[in-house]
């Protein structure tokens, strides 16, 4: 079996090791949704993973509610993406973003008063990031059928951008709750027309998307990420194993570079890492897709490799980790001790907790 540190290819790109960085959403943009100079200082020091996957990127203004994130709908920001890109490239890196629409999670505040849209007209629970602060989420309404080919549309054009930005790729974000997730499970999805009902019409918008996105700038440069085990922002389905294997034939058949499955493998319960209820899916995922595949959340050096000893992922996606340590891979590979994060600084803003994590060198 292969190592966490033996190179693997994952559609176009030949990624170095198996280490790969998760998308992890900082909010160092500009409130227009532009990425800063220090992006470029943050990603270029994390260039020695096997493939970064950027912080989740707007395809659009109505698809992005969270503060300082950035965009990839505007020519600035293709521009401002540049840099970021290239420093990544300098150190011999690869880079894909991670490509979001968040549905109903968007707060009206981002849109001038109006209302988010979803599969149907529902209301996410909990409270919602804006400027003011955290603030209950409203209610959504449900996406007309002209408007689910915007979507598409804008998925694509977004995909057209990464790569005019310098990525290598892009990854679809189809998980944690946010519009492709809301119109694949049922639990949020409650259409009648050609998007809803059967697994197959709540893939439909997925399957739009992925081939949209693949048509444009090719399926080795097209991945995507799937979280099938749990309730997360009050999306989930009453048959996810019916469901989610569905959705990794489909994107088997489209050639996609690779598929991440979102899945936590400990009992921690918060907003985003939902206690698992039923058994882990991804073994049945992993017969379904034929491509490489990639777990995610909760990993260690040691737990990462056993999956991938066990045959059941080819590589492993790393997201905390990575915040308080630039050069994981070294240290996972070396058994040396991790920095340990600040979570008073994920969203901060400032150079603090975002560019002074020491490397091993540094620490000596």
């Amino acid at each position: 079996m292969p190592s966490l540190f033996d190179p693997i290819q994952l559609g176009a790109v030949a990624a170095p090791n198996r280490v790969l960085m998760a998308a992890l959403t900082r909010g160092r943009n500009t409130r227009e949704h532009v990425p800063t100079a220090m992006m470029a200082d943050y990603y270029r020091q994390r260039a020695s993973a096997g493939l970064i996957i950027s912080e989740a990127t707007g395809i659009s203004r109505q698809g992005l509610g969270w503060p300082y994130a950035p965009g990839l709908w505007t020519d600035e920001q293709v521009a401002a993406w540049q840099p970021v890109t290239g420093a990544v490239h300098e150190e011999g890196g690869h880079i894909f973003t991670q490509l979001w629409h968040m549905g109903r999670v968007v707060h009206p505040s981002f849109l001038g008063g109006q209302a988010p849209v979803s599969a149907s007209a529902s209301t996410a629970p909990g409270l919602a990031h804006t400027y003011d602060g955290k603030t209950p989420y409203a209610a959504a309404r449900a996406l007309q059928l002209d408007e689910i080919t915007d979507i598409v549309a804008d998925f694509r054009r977004a995909a057209r951008n990464a790569i005019a930005a310098g990525f290598d790729g892009i990854q679809l974000h189809a998980a944690n709750g946010y519009l492709l997730d809301q119109f694949m499970r049922d639990g949020s999805n409650k259409r009648s027309d050609a998007y809803g009902g059967s697994v197959e019409n709540r893939l439909r918008l997925l399957r739009e998307v992925t081939e949209a996105v693949a048509e444009e700038i090719g399926p080795g440069r097209t991945a995507v990420r799937l979280s099938p085990n749990g309730e997360i922002q009050g999306v989930d389905d009453s048959a996810p194993e019916v469901l989610f294997t569905a959705a990794a034939r489909m994107l088997s058949d489209i050639g996609i570079a690779f598929l991440e499955v979102r899945e936590p493998n400990m009992a921690r319960e918060d907003r985003m890492h939902p206690v698992i209820t039923r058994p882990p899916l991804a073994p049945l995922l992993r017969d379904a897709f034929h491509g490489p595949l990639v777990l995610n959340t909760g990993y260690d050096g040691p737990s990462g490799q056993a999956a991938l000893d066990a045959g059941l992922a080819d590589a492993i996606a790393y997201g905390r980790p990575f915040l308080a340590n630039p050069d994981l891979p070294r240290r996972l590979a070396t058994g040396a001790a991790l920095n340990r994060d600040d979570d008073a600084t994920w969203y901060s803003r400032g150079e603090q907790g975002y560019l002074d994590y020491p490397t091993l060198e540094q620490a000596v």
